[in-house]
C-alpha cells in the first residue's frame, strides 16, 4: 500500500495523525484485506479510502496448491500487465516461509533458471516487493486452516497439518530476479519488513540471496547486518559458474571469495551457500572436492552453511542428480568437515521453481496472439 498517498488523503480530510498508525495496523499486522472491513474508522471514510488507493499493488491472477498443501504458488498480475510470481512454502507443520520476487524477469540469464529464460522486464517497486508478503498475511487470514486452502488437485494427498499456523514466519529474496540488482527498492522493502508500524518482522527472519554481487553484499552487510544471506553458488570453478552463470564472468570466485571475508568481518554471521545438483554435471566427486577447497579457502568454514538443493528442472537438457548421489554428496562433505542439509523438495506439482508459471502463461499468450 502507498503509504504516503493514504497519509495524504488522511490530511487533505483532516483527519487526525493517529488514523494513519490505526490503519496500518488493521492491513499489516491484522491482515484485512478491505478498507470497507476495518471497523476502527468511519463508514464514509472507509467508502472514500475504498475510491482513492489501492491496498495492493496487484491481482491474483493464478493460484495452484500443492497436492500435499505444503506449498501454494501465486501469478500476480502489476498494475501494469506484468506477471510475477511467488510462493508459500511450510517446511514443517503450521510454519511458512514466503519467497518473494523483486523483478520482474531477471537479466543474469542463468541456464538453469526459468526466470532467466523470460528475459528482464524491470525493477519492482519497494511496494510490489512488500505488498507479496502482505498478499500471503491476507491470504492466510482468509484460509487459516489448511482445510480451507484451495484445494489441490482431484485425489492429492489430504494434509497432514494441523491447520494452527495463519502467519508468515519468514521471508526469502528468492524469487524472481536479482535483489542486489535492485537494491534501491530492496533496501526500502526490508525497511518496511522489518518496521515494527508496519509489519513487525525480525531481521533475522528474513533472508536475501544473491548470485553474488560484491557491491550488494557489502551493502547489505553495512544496513542491516542481522538479516541473513544465501549466496547461489551451485558451481565449484570459475569454468563452470562461466557457462551457467554468465555473472560469473564480471564477477568470479575470488571476488565473491573477498567480498565474503569483507562480510564475516562486519557482521560475523553465518552465510547460507545455495548448491544445485544436476547430474552429470556438479555432482561428481572432483565437484565436492573443488566445492571442499573453495569454501575453506574462505578461511570462516564455522560460518559456512551449505543447502543441497535437488533441481526443479526446468529444461530437458538439465537433470537432477539422483537421490542416491545427493546423499553421497553431502556424506562425502559432513566427511571434510562442512556443515550442510539437504533441503527439502516442495511444489514440483505447482511449477514450484521460480519463473515457471510466467513462462507457461506467456507461451499461452503467445498462442493465442498467433491466432
Amino acid at each position: 500500500m502507498q503509504i504516503k498517498l493514504l497519509e495524504k488523503i488522511l490530511e487533505e480530510n483532516n483527519q487526525p495523525a493517529f488514523r494513519t498508525k490505526q490503519i496500518q495496523k488493521a492491513i499489516y499486522q491484522d491482515g484485512i484485506s478491505d478498507f470497507s472491513e476495518i471497523t476502527t474508522i468511519a463508514k464514509d471514510l472507509r467508502e472514500l479510502l475504498d475510491k482513492k488507493i489501492k491496498i495492493l499493488s496487484f491481482e491474483a491472477e493464478k493460484i495452484l496448491v500443492s497436492s500435499d498443501k505444503r506449498s501454494i504458488k501465486a501469478l500476480l498480475k502489476l498494475e501494469d500487465g506484468n506477471l510475477i510470481e511467488t510462493v508459500l512454502i511450510s517446511p514443517k507443520p503450521d510454519v511458512w516461509s514466503a519467497c518473494i520476487s523483486s523483478q520482474v524477469g531477471c537479466p543474469l540469464g542463468c541456464g538453469f533458471c526459468a526466470t532467466g529464460r523470460g528475459g528482464f522486464k524491470r525493477d519492482l517497486t519497494a511496494e510490489e516487493i512488500s505488498d507479496q508478503v502482505l498478499w500471503w498475511r491476507m491470504y492466510l487470514k482468509k484460509n487459516s486452516s489448511a482445510r480451507n486452502l484451495i484445494r489441490p488437485a482431484e485425489g492429492g494427498a489430504p494434509s497432514p497439518y494441523k491447520g494452527e499456523g495463519n502467519k508468515v514466519d519468514t521471508i526469502v529474496f528468492m524469487g524472481m530476479g536479482e535483489p542486489f540488482l535492485n537494491w534501491e527498492n530492496v533496501n526500502q522493502s526490508l525497511k518496511n519488513l522489518t518496521n515494527h508500524e508496519l509489519f513487525g518482522f525480525g531481521s533475522r527472519s528474513i533472508s536475501v540471496s544473491t548470485a553474488g554481487i560484491p557491491e550488494g553484499i557489502e551493502k547489505m552487510a553495512a544496513e542491516f547486518p542481522q538479516i541473513n544471506l544465501a549466496i547461489s553458488l551451485h558451481f565449484p570453478t570459475d569454468e563452470q559458474r562461466n557457462k551457467f552463470m554468465p555473472i560469473n564472468r564480471k564477477y568470479n570466485l575470488d571476488e565473491l571469495r573477498n567480498s565474503l571475508r569483507n562480510y564475516f568481518k562486519v557482521s560475523n554471521r553465518k552465510v547460507f551457500m545455495e548448491y544445485i545438483l544436476l547430474s552429470d554435471i556438479n555432482d561428481s566427486k572432483d565437484d565436492a572436492d573443488n566445492l571442499i577447497k573453495y569454501l575453506k579457502s574462505m578461511g570462516k568454514l564455522q560460518l559456512l552453511h551449505i543447502n543441497l538443493i535437488r533441481y526443479n528442472s526446468t529444461s530437458d537438457e538439465l537433470k537432477s542428480s539422483d537421490v542416491g548421489v545427493v546423499r553421497e554428496f553431502r556424506d562425502y562433505l559432513v566427511q571434510n568437515g562442512i556443515s550442510v542439509t539437504i533441503r527439502k523438495s516442495l511444489g514440483q506439482d505447482i511449477q514450484g521453481a521460480c519463473g515457471q508459471l510466467v513462462g507457461e502463461k506467456n507461451k499461452l499468450d503467445d498462442k493465442e496472439r498467433i491466432k
